[in-house]
Order: C-alpha cells, then sequence, then structure tokens
C-alpha cells in the first residue's frame, strides 16, 4: 500500500522547518559569496570574482525556489537578514582577508549547506514528499560541485 501524505500542519512541519534552514543557509552564503566577489584581491582575481558571481546569482535563484517551496507547502517563507542570519548560523567573514581565505570560508560554508540540505532530504523523504526531496537532492548536488571546486582551487 503506498505511503499516504501527511498533511501539511503536522507531518510537513518538520520538512518545513529543515527547509526554512536551507533557505537561511543559502541567503547567508549568497551574502558570504558577493563580499568575495567585492572584495577579492590578488592574482586570481579575474577567475575568483567571475566564479563568485556565478556562484551568487545561482544562490539568489535558489533561495527563491527553496522560499517558493516552503509557501507550497503552506508555510510562510523566513526573512529579514538578522533571522536569516541567526537561523544560518553561519559565521560572517570580514571584508580584508586573502583569496585562499575567502575560498576556504565559502567551502565551509558550502559544507555546512550540504549537511543541512541532507537533512531536510531526509525529512521529506520520512514524509513521502518527493517534490521537497528532490529539490534537496539537486542543491546538495549544486553543493558539492562547487565544494569540490573550491577544494580544487586550494590545492
Amino acid at each position: 500500500m503506498p505511503k499516504k501524505k501527511t498533511s501539511t500542519s503536522t507531518g510537513n512541519k518538520k520538512v518545513v522547518d529543515g527547509l526554512r534552514t536551507v533557505l537561511a543557509d543559502t541567503y547567508a552564503l549568497m551574502g558570504q559569496t558577493h563580499l568575495c566577489h567585492w572584495n577579492v584581491e590578488g592574482p586570481s582575481f579575474f577567475a575568483l570574482h567571475n566564479a563568485f558571481e556565478e556562484q551568487y546569482t545561482e544562490l539568489f535563484t535558489a533561495a527563491d525556489e527553496i522560499a517558493e517551496r516552503i509557501r507550497a507547502l503552506g508555510a510562510y517563507s523566513p526573512g529579514g537578514l538578522r533571522s536569516l542570519a541567526d537561523l544560518a548560523g553561519m559565521n560572517e567573514l570580514d571584508e580584508k582577508v586573502s583569496a585562499d581565505k575567502m575560498v576556504a570560508s565559502l567551502l565551509q560554508d558550502h559544507q555546512k549547506l550540504i549537511k543541512d540540505a541532507g537533512k531536510a532530504r531526509d525529512l521529506a523523504g520520512d514524509a513521502n514528499d518527493n517534490e521537497t526531496e528532490d529539490l534537496m537532492i539537486a542543491r546538495i548536488q549544486v553543493h558539492e560541485k562547487t565544494a569540490w571546486m573550491l577544494k580544487s582551487f586550494l590545492k
């Protein structure tokens, strides 16, 4: 017998909470990546400046998709920079750091997001919410690829 979908008000609360964390992580990482884009210096400037722009642009689109999924589940999406920063719990990067420190910090943030998206994926699977599960799988793939690229830069 197929699993019955749980109601938005009860079974999906955990899924929504997981998505809220992933949304906050995504928004915080977008801000951090934008900061790096603006302030990167040194021999790798052009490559990193362009890579960071591509990354923060992708993160902006992702944040919208995640927020819309939360709304589709009947909940409200978190907002406000302070609320999102508190929910994400990521360390902020100083304005003036080396390119290597920027990359290492962003790598750490992507790894946190992979972990949080994995939790949300598993909660969605438990709730038989295939759409959210698919969204989280896609997000994990993006962040794993970006993490691999950032790691490769640091070698």
